[in-house]
């Protein structure tokens, strides 16, 4: 018997044995005829490696068993899910031999052959749309698949390890936090991290082992405490200290630009305690509350109270900083161990999957989605639908107290067109907590935001950099679509402008998407979609006007900006939206962000303000 034998009879021999605790006598007969069918199937197909080929799908079965406790069509189907892709047999035989279900399941899970080599991130996606609006066991199954591939990286060819990756950081990833999966979500993001930037990785990992060892008396006198207090006032909970991972210091460090040793919050300790009803949950976690912030100093507004009021995916769990000994700041969870399961394993498997029912936030995500399909948005939608939907969100408020719901980083415009998208296309300004505000602001949690509008008032094209909520999207683009009635998009990359010299190509939904020919993008895209690309005239139309950026240098004098201004809006009628200017030593340096209608108008307002006393440069840069 080789190892990969021996390791194969393990495997499926703890995984039946697991599952016949669950399931009935019946359903169990069936999975072992399935096991024995997938056997006939593959015989003696072995990967590159040497590994038989039948090692993959008993992974993605004990995942789907184990990890996501589905049912046993869940569990036959991912033992299946591969076979109508590598073997002669045919979804019409896995329906005869196993009924509709497993066969729809295995269907949902298989990417359809089409007669172009290449498959689109979007043609997936769009697939797995269909998942979501059938069965979400499906979206399941490939989640494990996914899993259990990012787990082999190292045993794949290169090209198959960038498309497993960039399916993972695409999708999956995000919509394993999106279903409350943080635990999948952590894995797939570090094994991503770790393929992609290995020395960064071994160099977090390396920092964070050093730091747990040295704060080792701190945390372990810390949690003694809190055991104390809880035995004391005769609460039964556990304490547990858990550690960020790799992937989310790092990204800490990218957010703030700092080192390891200025990112807090690398650990938070989490007390867990069991309750019978929704009453006692909340009574206890109060109570739990109350003994600690009565002995322990508490960070002034440092409690979330996500036990009240869940988020998207049902997350619940109380959020407080305490001081510990050594005056660092602890960050504390408190959550009944329901709350502990359903964050673990996801609110989805552990209600919906059971009832086959979309619950929540479930339900707006699926609608979404069909709007995205039906339309043939691009990536930039599928990132905003996914990063939206899990909970890193904020509750800002009307002026009348209605709160709304909004994903992290959510502008005034997000705000606007979630009330109405009659008020985001004529929104004018904002007044935030009472400050007069650009409708492009950043919001924040609590923020109370009333909306000024025009009805004279119309959306600017840049708007669509300063939205990430799918409904504000959808809105601008259709807006502009309907304005422009041309079928031109422009490159967000290089945004060329009428008159430069562009290329065109043709996307799957008949737009066209305009590139400068110099542009990495377009370049890349010849040498994959040769057929895609077509001849496109650019010309000006005096009916829209594009953003643009310019950098001016000189000596300071008397009324330096008020002619450089006066330039722009009176001597060539054009729109400024933005004015950044600094001075030193009587140099004076400053961007101007106005609006033009065509490359040729933008070079001559730089020729007009090159020639005003006192300027010495005026260049072109480009806006972020």
């Amino acid at each position: 018997m080789d190892k990969y034998t021996s390791y194969i009879n393990k495997s499926i021999e703890d995984l039946f044995n697991g599952l016949e605790k669950r399931y009935l006598t019946m359903d169990m007969k069936r999975v072992r005829e399935a096991y024995d069918w997938l056997v006939r199937a593959y015989k003696d197909q072995k990967r590159k490696t040497g590994e038989p080929c039948i090692v993959h799908p008993i992974a993605v079965a004990q995942i789907v068993a184990e990890n996501f406790k589905l049912d046993a069509n869940s569990v036959i189907a991912a033992f299946l899910h591969d076979v109508t892709e590598y073997t002669s047999y045919t979804l019409e035989d896995i329906r005869r031999c196993f009924g509709t279900d497993v066969g729809t399941l295995v269907a949902l899970a298989t990417k359809r052959k089409k007669e172009k080599l290449d498959y689109s991130k979007a043609d997936y996606f769009r697939q797995m749309l269909e998942a979501v609006q059938y069965n979400i066991r499906a979206i399941l199954i490939k989640l494990a698949d996914c899993l259990h591939n990012m787990r082999i990286l190292s045993t794949m060819e290169p090209d198959k390890q960038m498309k497993t990756v960039g399916e993972s950081d695409f999708f999956y990833a995000p919509l394993a936090k999106s279903l409350g999966l943080y635990y999948v979500m952590s894995e797939l993001e570090n094994l991503s991290f770790r393929y992609r930037y290995p020395l960064e990785y071994a160099q977090v990992e390396q920092n964070l082992a050093v730091e747990q060892k040295s704060l080792r008396l701190t945390i372990d006198g810390f949690i003694h405490k809190v055991e104390k207090l809880l035995e004391a006032n005769n609460i039964n909970a556990r304490v547990e200290v858990c550690y960020r991972s790799p992937y989310n210091i790092w990204c800490k460090m990218k957010a703030k630009n700092c080192n390891f040793q200025q990112i807090d919050e690398k650990h938070y300790i989490h007390i867990i305690y069991p309750a019978w009803s929704w009453q006692e949950e909340t009574q206890i976690v109060f109570q739990i509350y109350g003994i600690l912030s009565g002995s322990f100093k508490e960070c002034p507004g440092s409690v979330k109270n996500y036990v009240n009021s869940p988020t998207k995916n049902y997350y619940q769990s109380f959020h407080v900083k305490l001081l510990n000994a050594d005056g660092g700041w602890e960050k504390v969870h408190i959550s009944s161990e329901r709350m502990a399961y359903n964050s673990k394993m996801g609110y989805i498997i552990a209600k919906c999957v059971e009832y086959h029912v979309a619950y929540g936030w479930q339900q707006l995500y699926k609608s979404v989605l069909k709007d995205i399909a039906s339309n043939g948005y691009g990536m930039d939608d599928t990132d905003c639908v996914l990063s939206s939907s899990g909970n890193d969100e904020i509750q800002v408020f009307t002026s009348e107290g209605k709160g709304i719901i909004l994903p992290k980083n959510a502008t005034v415009l997000d705000f606007a067109f979630a009330i109405h998208s009659k008020i985001g296309l004529h929104a004018l300004y904002a007044r935030i907590n009472g400050c007069l505000s650009s409708v492009k602001t950043v919001l924040h949690r609590g923020d109370c935001v009333e909306i000024g509008t025009n009805e004279q008032a119309e959306p600017e094209e840049e708007w669509l950099h300063h939205v990430c909520t799918h409904k504000a999207k959808s809105a601008l683009r259709s807006y502009f679509n309907k304005k422009e009635k041309l079928v031109y998009r422009r490159c967000d990359c290089c945004r060329p402008l009428p008159g430069e010299d562009v290329v065109g190509f043709k996307n799957p939904d008949g737009t066209i998407t305009l590139h400068k020919r110099n542009c990495n993008e377009a370049i890349c895209r010849v040498s994959k979609e040769e057929d895609s690309i077509v001849t496109v005239n650019f010309e000006e139309n005096t009916a829209f006007l594009f953003p643009v950026r310019i950098r001016i240098r000189g000596v300071d004098r008397q009324h330096l900006l008020n002619d450089i201004v006066s330039c722009i809006t009176k001597c060539h009628n054009l729109p400024v939206s933005r004015l950044n200017m600094i001075m030193e030593d009587r140099i004076v340096e400053m961007s101007v962000d106005f609006s033009v209608h065509s490359v040729k108008e933008w070079q001559q307002v730089m020729d007009s303000i090159a020639v005003i006393d006192n300027v010495d440069e005026v260049l072109r840069i480009n806006i972020d």
